[in-house]
């Protein structure tokens, strides 16, 4: 808890220290207005984080449950799949709107992190509350994370979300990532799906159990279970890329347009829309420092690649160096580092 609070009276004190205030008048104005992000005619890449945090990343040499530690160094990072699906995508050159909930002088921080990455944003605000903040202690051969519950989402902020959902324009693409907070049903996802069958929109979902499968009916235009959660939906334990394309093809008869299954160290497999698989193996995996982000990593680079190759076994290996560049990282892969790996498949 003294990490907590230390951290937010940091983050009170960089608050106060700013030369833009940001009034109450003006917090009601972006609460009902869109961003125009995007100039017409150009595609944007829309996200939404429903539970964004920060992430305070404190490397320790060794952590001692009831007793004072040490750190050796600490990192801030913005956190939420969405959110990293964002910054991943500007990291290849896509552009992108980081949407979702922030609250509080925390939520304030989040955006401002996001932003430094050159990520568009157009959140809402939640009054009276506070975004989570997550602690992540890195030892060397462990880790140790608290991660928050974050703020009640009402109703009505949700139709404040809907009503930004209006400004996406056919041919854009929408992802839809991770969990949700107190607050939110687990039809969310199916509701935002609904709400955009009229539009020509291609929507990703990136979760699992319901919030996934709701989904199905309107034929998303990617999934991307992982193995964990693809043993989980359909009950069974997959032991090889070959079974993992069969319950694949499962998930695409209810819907799915494309289904990809990220493996961890047993790579990645594919089924595009037109029925041909694609089975990829991991790259460098005994080198991994971090695995949190690297499927979002995944989402991120497959979107890029077929943005500019529109070819599915491209967008996959752009998808695969990507999740692989960033588990060689602390934080979200490089171009530099993404560009490395994807050169090892030519």
């Amino acid at each position: 808890m003294n990490i907590l609070f230390a951290f937010g009276k940091y983050l009170k004190q960089k608050k106060n220290k700013a030369n833009n205030k940001m009034t109450r008048f003006d917090k009601r104005m972006r609460q009902n207005q869109t961003v125009p992000c995007v100039s017409k005619g150009g595609k944007m890449i829309y996200t939404i984080t429903f539970n964004p945090a920060l992430d305070y990343v404190i490397k320790s040499k060794e952590f001692n449950t009831g007793k004072i530690n040490k750190s050796q160094e600490e990192y801030i990072f913005p956190g939420g799949k969405g959110i990293n699906v964002s910054i991943v995508l500007k990291t290849l050159g896509q552009e992108t709107t980081a949407m979702g909930f922030i609250a509080g002088f925390v939520g304030n921080e989040i955006e401002k992190q996001v932003q430094k990455y050159g990520v568009k944003t157009d959140f809402i605000e939640i009054e009276n509350n506070n975004s989570r903040i997550n602690v992540k202690i890195l030892e060397e051969n462990r880790e140790t994370a608290i991660n928050a519950k974050g703020p009640y989402i009402d109703s009505k902020y949700l139709e404040l979300l809907y009503k930004k959902l209006e400004i996406i324009e056919d041919e854009d693409i929408l992802v839809l990532s991770g969990s949700v907070p107190n607050g939110v049903s687990n039809s969310i996802y199916e509701e935002v799906c609904k709400k955009l069958e009229h539009k020509n929109i291609k929507i990703v979902v990136d979760s699992t159990g319901d919030l996934l499968l709701k989904t199905l009916k309107y034929k998303p235009y990617l999934i991307k279970p992982n193995q964990e959660e693809l043993e989980e939906i359909f009950g069974v334990k997959i032991l090889n890329q070959d079974e993992a394309l069969e319950y694949a093809e499962q998930l695409q008869s209810k819907g799915a347009q494309n289904v990809i299954v990220s493996m961890g160290s047993d790579g990645a497999v594919l089924l595009d829309e037109n029925g041909y698989s694609y089975k990829i193996n991991a790259l460098n995996a005994e080198e991994a420092i971090n695995t949190v982000g690297a499927g979002d990593s995944m989402v991120a680079g497959f979107l890029a690649g077929h943005e500019q190759f529109n070819n599915y076994e491209k967008a996959l290996q752009m998808g695969v160096a990507a999740a692989t560049a960033t588990t060689n990282t602390l934080f979200l892969a490089t171009k530099d580092k993404i560009e490395d790996v994807l050169n090892k498949f030519r």
